[in-house]
């Protein structure tokens, strides 16, 4: 084993009878967390399980209010991060927090920069990329070029270099946030590479994710909180997903896509689209989309779905080449504007840029796409639009204080509800979704698929496409692939997700199916 790896000795840590409160309510009671050298721990819970607060509490930037914690025996107590940092502990948060103008080897040792002796004292630059290769190089990812400007990475290697940087500065125990949610299937396999390069080096890690699959391909074992509660525990390789879902959501856990079409919903096709074409993009995909159906669409990021609702919606502006039809009628996407006309809504993948306005209120945001609407003569009707999102926090089973309470201080799940409830309005008949439960826990993920099988129900016609192939299998009535541009299969509902992954250029083993 290389200098680099072999200067920290492993860390075994365990964290007992954690408790904290905020304004005398209780967030966390008597938690109790152990990880090995060199294991992966999934850390899991639905929002509000006290994930986040625990890890804060052995990064620093909590103060426990009782239990201990011991590192190799050793009792430490952590008053702010610099003292969690200087006993081997980092936080790996969800978004990537590299400097995207300054090179590779510069952020790797960004929190220890060498100097060279002399007037002025300046960064020994030399020293700086032979210790960036050496770590690169160690960690098998040789190839990247530690004088590059990490803005020229892909997200994948600049999720590789932030862990980089970690080990450099001598982190032996590493919280990873969702470190896979804005990768694809391809760039997962390249953390899941460096994870198991980490377990060699005896690197302790924490693993927090949404994607059961990937809990069950990378973790040693699972620890589930539940009510700021100890809630289960599991040797991965012993366990089921059912057991977990369950010690995680509690006896109402049930089936996750238990959302079978009820029927009552007239039938006749809402959206016909024949041999759409997107220049470089798309070619020649037809489907359909049928009043009070859910369609879903499977494709790994790069293939071509992350176009197609776009397409549709118009925000591609007229380049959409073929015949798309919205309820019999000719329709030829021009921009979101013109799709709000005919009756299309549209919930983005990306909330926090394109889904959500977070200093606004929920209010604001229910009507922001239809804001005329709630106008009253001359002016608009603050009460109109309070009466709006109040019976829609009622019916979608919003947890929110109420129509005036800021938006960004909603859970993931909640602000996706608020996305989808915008669109409730007469008039819109075809809802698209792009991966409408990226970042969602599965307490919330549930009750967002119980919600688009209602609006199915009703009448709306429902388009979902996503990355994740057990979503599409699981929650669709009929569903595509799509790959490199262009439709490869059709399959009816019931499909194992395995099925839906084979009609596509990956192993099907990565389907977890």
């Amino acid at each position: 084993m290389s200098a680099v790896a072999s200067s920290v000795a492993p860390h075994r840590l365990e964290m007992r009878g954690i408790g904290k409160s905020f304004g005398g309510v209780a967030v966390l009671s008597d938690v109790d967390l152990v990880v090995e050298p060199g294991e992966v721990l999934a850390l899991l819970g639905a929002n509000g399980a006290g994930k986040s607060t625990l890890m804060k509490i052995l990064t620093g930037l909590y103060e426990r209010d009782a239990g201990t914690i011991r590192i190799d025996g050793t009792a430490v107590s952590f008053v702010d991060p610099r003292a969690a940092l200087a006993a081997g502990v980092r936080l790996l948060p969800q978004e990537i927090s590299i400097m995207h103008d300054m090179t590779v080897a510069e952020n790797i040792s960004l929190a220890d920069l060498p100097m060279r002796r002399g007037p002025g004292f300046r960064v020994d630059d030399a020293a700086m990329r032979r210790k960036a290769t050496a770590l690169l190089d160690e960690l098998g990812f040789g190839a990247i070029d530690p004088n590059l400007a990490a803005g020229k990475l892909s997200v994948a290697e600049q999720r590789i270099v932030e862990i980089a940087r970690a080990l450099a500065g001598e982190a032996r125990i590493l919280v990873m946030d969702e470190p896979t949610a804005a990768l694809t299937e391809q760039e997962t396999r390249l953390i899941f590479r460096l994870i198991r390069r980490l377990k060699e080096r005896s690197v302790s890690i924490i693993y927090i994710s949404h994607y059961l699959r990937e809990i069950f391909e990378i973790a040693d074992r699972i620890a589930v909180l539940r009510d700021g509660r100890n809630a289960g525990e599991f040797v991965t390789s012993a366990a089921s997903r059912a057991d977990v879902l369950s010690a995680m959501l509690g006896g109402a856990a049930g089936d996750l896509y238990d959302v079978a079409a009820r029927g009552g919903a007239e039938r006749w096709a809402v959206l016909s689209v024949e041999d759409m074409s997107v220049p470089g993009r798309l070619s020649d995909v037809s489907f359909s989309v049928d009043r009070g159906e859910i369609v879903g669409v499977f494709g790994l990021v790069g293939s071509g779905v992350e176009v197609l609702g776009r397409a549709i919606y118009g925000a591609l502006g007229p380049v959409v080449e073929g015949g798309i039809r919205i309820a019999g009628l000719p329709y030829r996407p021009r921009s979101p504007r013109h799709a709000k006309k005919v009756g299309i809504g549209f919930v983005a993948a990306d909330r926090k840029r394109e889904g959500i306005i977070g200093d606004l209120t929920v209010r604001e945001n229910m009507v922001a796409a239809f804001p005329d609407r709630y106008a009253r003569g001359l002016f608009v009707s603050r009460d109109a639009e309070a009466a709006q999102s109040r019976r829609w926090i009622e019916l979608l089973g919003i947890r929110a204080r109420g129509p005036e309470q800021i938006m960004r201080t909603l859970s993931g799940g909640n602000q996706q509800k608020v996305c989808v409830a915008r669109w409730l309005v007469e008039g819109v008949t075809l809802l698209v979704l792009e991966e409408p439960t990226r970042g969602v826990d599965v307490g919330a993920r549930r009750e967002i698929y119980a919600e688009l099988r209602a609006l199915a129900d009703r009448g709306m016609a429902v388009l979902v496409l996503s990355s994740d192939v057990e979503e599409v299998a699981g929650l669709s009535d009929r569903s595509i692939v799509i790959d490199r541009g262009r439709l490869v299969g059709r399959f009816e509902r019931g499909t194992a997700p395995t099925r839906l992954m084979a009609a596509t250029a990956i192993d099907p083993a990565f389907a977890g199916g």
